[in-house]
C-alpha cells in the first residue's frame, strides 16, 4: 500500500470522536439538556438495588440533571471558583431529584461547567424542571404496561406545544424507558438537539413501571 494512502486510511480511522471533554472552560457551551427519569422505571434498573429511599416515595419524573452541552460533544468536571454546595442545598434538591446524593453529583459533574454558583444552577435547574409540563397519563398507570417509546416522546410533545421532536429523545435501558432528555437554551427555552445528544430508543415494547 502506497505510503501517503495508508497515512491517509490510519487518520481518517483513527481520528478522534467528539465526546466529554473533562476540565474545559467554565461556562463555556453551547446549550442545555435536561435529563428527567421516571422513578419507578429507575428503582427497578438500579434503586432497589442500592435501597434507595427515593423508592419509598410516589416520585414520577424526576430530573436527572441539567447538562451544559457544546454542538458536539459536552464538558465535565470543569474547573471552577464556586464553592462547593452544602449538604443542606442538595438535600433541598430531593424533592424534585429523588435524593440530595444525585443533586451532589449533578454539581460535581455538570453544574461546575455551567459558569453558575451552585445556588443559582440549582435554581436554574428549578426553573427547567418547571418549564416543562410532564404529561399526567403516566401517573394513572396501575400495573406494569408494554409501549413504543415514541408514545412516551408523543406525550410529551402533545403536553408542551413548543416542543418539536428534534428537541426530544427518549432512552431506553435493559427493556425499560429510561430518560425524557429535552434540549433547552440557555435562557431555557426548547432548542433542537446536537447529533450526539439524540439517543431514540425504538422499542416497541418498552417496558414502564407505574408509581408505587
Amino acid at each position: 500500500m502506497r505510503p501517503l494512502l495508508l497515512a491517509a486510511l490510519v487518520s481518517t480511522t483513527f481520528a478522534p470522536i467528539p465526546a466529554t471533554a473533562d476540565g474545559e472552560k467554565s461556562g463555556v457551551f453551547d446549550y442545555y439538556v435536561m435529563a428527567l427519569s421516571w422513578s419507578p422505571n429507575w428503582c427497578e434498573l438500579e434503586g432497589d438495588a442500592r435501597n434507595s429511599e427515593q423508592c419509598d416515595e410516589d416520585f414520577g419524573w424526576t430530573l436527572h440533571g441539567l447538562w451544559p452541552q457544546y454542538h458536539r460533544g459536552w464538558p465535565a468536571y470543569c474547573p471552577t471558583v464556586e464553592r462547593a454546595p452544602s449538604r443542606g442545598q442538595t438535600g433541598e434538591m430531593a424533592d424534585i431529584m429523588g435524593n440530595g446524593g444525585l443533586a451532589w453529583h449533578q454539581w460535581k459533574k455538570h453544574g461546575v461547567c455551567s459558569g453558575l454558583s451552585a445556588t443559582a444552577y440549582y435554581d436554574l435547574s428549578r426553573q427547567a424542571y418547571a418549564s416543562i409540563t410532564r404529561p399526567e397519563v403516566f401517573r394513572k398507570l396501575d400495573k406494569t404496561v408494554k409501549l413504543p417509546a415514541s408514545v412516551v416522546e408523543e406525550a410529551f410533545i402533545k403536553a408542551n406545544p413548543t416542543l418539536e421532536k428534534d428537541m426530544i429523545t427518549v432512552t431506553c435501558m435493559d427493556g425499560y424507558i429510561q430518560e425524557v432528555r429535552i434540549c433547552l437554551s440557555k435562557d431555557l427555552s426548547p432548542v433542537p438537539c446536537g447529533r450526539d445528544t439524540v439517543q431514540d430508543c425504538k422499542m416497541k415494547d418498552a417496558l414502564f413501571e407505574p408509581i408505587r
